[in-house]
């Protein structure tokens, strides 16, 4: 297996399992620890994305679960691992990329890693080891204001230092502009002098070939999907529009009716939200009913979403709301509280809805798709076309089910839409 990935949210390991697919790898998705042993035993691959829920719990469990699947892609024989975490370098102050990126090293009895979360398709990039999100510093974009990771610094070597366990230095532009090599020998006279975590400067795709090219022979790299896309492209040497016209001639979308389910609360899932609303039929989800009457209002939203007929464009039910909504509410109820009662509200009106006959998910927002995808029981997914960079179709293993898992900020204003006219044009 050419790479094995250990991802810490569910939207983003469908994230780099699209840009996988775009490079030219056959790439599998598992939901769980141990769910390889689910894999079809004739369904050759090349990647492996093992996608867990570890971005924001408690250090130590992030750190075992990332340490098993780390384990399990091991026995798989994945020549190199990449642990994945967003471009946008979601973390809490006390950790978890730092502590997880630390114990991988240690396990793979490697000294040093590169930390590169740059992903300019979403305009994401680096420059003097700042990230920058649309062009602006990282703690004046829209992610200061996340509910559960709020950014508050741009500086990703003073970042991962207050996380990890040792320096962290970057490699310019300059030297990202004069190739692989330079890259290469930067790398290993920063381990030399003891540096442990290598923070490159991305601007372009350019870059991030260049940074594939000389990353591609380490057992650990850390970052965003763009990072894997770079080494995958580094590794299969295939025009990137032809493998995503090969993946796109070779899916078929499975039969039946559609829901959007959206709990991001970042700036653009807001704005698709908005846009969705004016073409399709939507409804908000109340919060009192959530908390003192959820199962009636479950089976008020399940029947609702079933009167749809299948050809319209799907139903959304969304938590999505404003920032200082946000807070308002947060402060009313609690915010783990709230963020639990939504997360397990929409877990539940899933499972409901498959059982009624539902067979494809539109899901917007890192929580909401793990919480869905647990309660929907997929084991793992077969990767497809992109329908926005960053944001695949999947298939649930079995065949049964067609799901999109899209991170709060990917996609542009159209992109519930965009997604079901992929579906029309291909099924």
């Amino acid at each position: 297996m050419r790479i094995g990935v250990i991802a810490d949210d569910f939207t983003g390991a469908t994230d780099i399992a699209g840009f996988l697919v775009s490079a030219g790898l056959r790439t599998v998705q598992l939901n769980r620890p141990g769910s390889a042993r689910d894999l079809p035993e004739d369904m050759a691959v090349d990647a492996v994305v093992i996608s867990l829920k570890t971005r924001s719990i408690q250090r130590d469990s992030a750190v075992e679960e990332s340490l098993r699947a780390l384990r399990i892609l091991q026995d798989l024989d994945a020549e190199r691992i990449l642990f994945k975490y967003c471009s946008t370098f979601d973390s809490t102050a006390e950790g978890n990329i730092g502590p997880v990126a630390d114990a991988l090293l240690e396990a793979l009895e490697e000294s040093a890693t590169a930390m590169v979360p740059g992903l300019p398709v979403n305009d994401r990039t680096v420059y003097r080891g700042h990230l920058f999100v649309e062009g602006v510093p990282l703690h004046e974009s829209g992610m200061r204001h996340h509910p559960v990771t709020p950014m508050t610094d741009s500086n990703l070597m003073r970042l991962t230092e207050a996380q990890g366990r040792g320096t962290a230095r970057n490699v310019p532009c300059g030297v990202v502009n004069r190739g692989s090599r330079a890259v290469h020998e930067a790398f290993h006279e920063a381990a030399s002098d003891g540096v442990r975590y290598l923070v490159p400067d991305t601007l372009d795709d350019n870059h991030l070939d260049v940074l594939g090219e000389a990353f591609q022979d380490l057992r650990l790299v850390t970052g965003g999907s763009g990072i894997g896309w770079g080494i995958a492209r580094a590794l299969t040497r295939r025009e990137a529009a032809g493998a995503r016209r090969a993946a796109a001639d070779r899916w078929r979308f499975t039969s039946g009716r559609g829901v959007v389910l959206s709990g991001s609360a970042s700036e653009m899932t807001n704005r698709q939200v908005d846009h969705y609303r004016s073409v399709a039929p939507a409804r908000a989800l109340e919060v009192p009913r959530v908390l003192d009457d959820a199962e009636a209002y479950r089976r008020e939203l399940r029947e609702w979403v079933l009167r749809t007929p299948p050809e319209d464009l799907a139903p959304l039910v969304y938590a999505t709301v404003e920032p200082e909504q946000l807070k308002s509410l947060q402060r009313r109820h609690g915010a783990d509280e709230l963020s639990r009662a939504i997360e397990g509200f929409f877990a539940d009106l899933a499972s409901e809805l498959r059982e009624h006959g539902v067979t494809r998910f539109i899901v917007a927002g890192g929580e909401t798709s793990g919480a869905v995808t647990q309660a929907l029981d997929v084991s793992g997914f077969e990767v497809g076309p992109q329908i926005a960079p960053g944001v695949p179709w999947t298939r649930s293993v079995d065949g049964e089910l067609d799901i999109a898992l899209k991170s709060g900020n990917f996609g542009d204003v159209e992109f519930f839409r965009a997604a079901q006219v992929e579906v029309t044009t291909h099924a």
